[in-house]
């Protein structure tokens, strides 16, 4: 047994390291834009609200597999071309832009208003205001739903080997069908926890630390 993990830990380790560039990159990317969806969310101009608005109920409203399955194989009948890669990063970062623009919301929409007023007493610009008292109290109201999103994006990852990407479950997917045993799945399995149980606690000690300025 330990020989035959030994032979197939390279290419589960393989599939990992593309889980983790979607994983890695998504966050990177959704969690800045989420914020400014989220503020323009918030905004009096009704146009803007609406159609960002009609952004989120698409990507909250439709799963992610069939947005994945969209974008790589449904753009190229309008010539809309993209990579393997490509396609899943745009994808990814699209829907959880989406749920993250959500949470931000509820977050901007929990700070009293009267931060903003002592804000203009102090001559603060908005964007000042915003990056420099606003952001750092929402970060803290939202931390722990922003949390559940990361990890279910570790989850979530795996639904790229429906267009054909080398990731983790595929990787396991394939051993599991060529050598007929469960037992790269159960790694896969064990990988996974692993990932998610990094993940939980890098966020509970930043929860900690944020307590403590609380």
């Amino acid at each position: 047994m330990i020989q035959y993990i030994q032979e197939i830990l390279p290419a589960l380790l393989s599939g990992t390291k593309m889980t983790l560039s979607i994983f890695f990159w998504t966050l990177i990317c959704s969690i800045p834009l989420g914020t400014l969806i989220g503020l323009g969310l918030i905004q009096r101009f009704k146009p803007l609200t609406w159609l960002l608005n009609f952004y989120v109920w698409i990507m909250r409203g439709t799963p992610l597999l069939l947005q994945l399955i969209f974008v790589f194989y449904g753009l190229p009948i309008i010539h809309i071309v993209f990579q393997r890669y490509d396609a899943a990063l745009f994808a990814f970062i699209l829907n959880y832009t989406a749920y993250f623009g959500e949470i931000f919301r509820g977050g901007f929409q929990s700070v009293p208003k009267g931060q903003f007023e002592s804000a203009k007493v102090l001559r603060l610009t908005y964007s000042q205001t915003i990056r420099k008292i606003v952001i750092p109290q929402v970060f803290k109201i939202v931390l722990p739903s922003i949390g559940n999103e990361v990890i279910n994006l570790v989850k979530d990852s795996s639904l790229v080997y429906v267009i054909g990407l080398g990731d983790l479950l595929r990787a396991g997917n394939v051993a599991t069908a060529r050598d007929v045993t469960l037992l790269p799945l159960i790694l896969v399995g064990i990988i996974y926890l692993a990932l998610t149980a990094v993940c939980t606690i890098v966020l509970k000690l930043i929860e900690k630390r944020e307590n403590v300025w609380r």
